[in-house]
């Protein structure tokens, strides 16, 4: 069993019926859960990725919520204490080597995201998904494996079974 984080960019297309990935992004997706499932790998959702996602969901937030609260391999965790001060740490990091910002353009997309890479850290994430630049530098430079969406696998084809060769071909 693993702990893995999903920030907001793989929430999204995985909720929102709405969002449709680029080329087999829904199967891989689905793979994924499949495989995360039958390892009995936890998801851990941190708060502020739940958060964006819940400000674009408009009136399906609360069936969002209520689906990531009782699949029972999902997670939701806080911005607690343990993670303000893992978080405050790479902020002073960051401020000693003259970089507050890290190379982000915003720096409150900064604060933002050093939340999720806490979150991660404070949860024993082993791998955090995430299609979001920074995310994956922050992530690389904890020590995580960061999944992109295009590096998902491809699901396995489908193996004919007995039934499927009984079938007759139709003209």
């Amino acid at each position: 069993m693993a702990v893995v984080v999903f920030d907001t960019s793989f929430l999204v297309p995985l909720l929102d019926p709405r969002v449709k990935g680029v080329g087999e992004v829904d199967a891989k997706l689905t793979h994924l859960i499949e495989t995360l499932d039958r390892q009995k790998d936890v998801v851990i959702i941190p708060t502020p990725a739940l958060s964006e996602v819940l400000i674009g969901a408009g009136d399906a937030a609360p069936q969002y919520l209520e689906i990531l609260s009782k699949t029972p391999r999902f997670r939701i965790a806080s911005f607690g204490p343990r993670a303000a001060v893992e978080a405050a740490e790479r902020h002073r990091q960051a401020v000693r080597n003259k970089d507050k910002k890290e190379g982000t353009e915003s720096w409150a997309k900064v604060k933002f995201d050093r939340q999720i890479i806490a979150i991660a850290q404070v949860e024993g994430a082993e791998r955090i998904y995430s299609n979001d630049d920074d995310i994956f530098r922050f992530g690389k430079a904890e020590g995580f494996e960061v999944i992109r969406l295009q590096d998902l696998p491809d699901p396995p084809e489908k193996t004919p079974d007995l039934f499927d060769k009984l079938k007759p071909e139709r003209p």
